[in-house]
């Protein structure tokens, strides 16, 4: 079977500010679920709530700067680099700089609100 996708599906999101999430595969938009793909769009001085998911992330920045925080490192993912966060490994996304980023997410399984485990507020 050959699946054609030609639109993304808009996901609600979470964090100080708005961004954009556009699922192209996955639980929403395909009903797919061991993966799914989708494009964030953030903007300057977005951060969302710490998270201990059980899938692992797949990241791929496209534009700007993603900060990436664990429990003992802070990365700074660049436009063309990219990194994986392993399931059950506590991380926080944010975009500080004035450009905000652009990225590819990739989750294995597929993304779910009941498998992200936000840190209660």
């Amino acid at each position: 079977m050959i699946k054609h996708i030609k639109n993304p599906t808009a996901i609600e999101s979470q964090g100080n500010k708005p961004k954009l999430i556009e699922e192209f595969i996955g639980r929403i938009n395909t009903e797919t679920q061991d993966i799914s793909v989708a494009r964030m769009k953030c903007p300057a001085g977005w951060i969302e709530p710490g998270q201990t998911p059980v899938f692992d992330e797949y990241t791929v920045v496209l534009q700007g700067l993603l900060i990436v925080k664990t429990g003992d490192k802070v990365i700074d993912v660049k436009a063309g680099e990219s990194v994986i966060v392993e399931k059950g490994e506590w991380v926080q996304y944010s975009t500080p700089t004035d450009q905000g980023a652009e990225y590819i997410a990739i989750c294995i399984p597929a993304f779910s609100t009941d498998a992200v485990h936000r840190d209660k507020k």
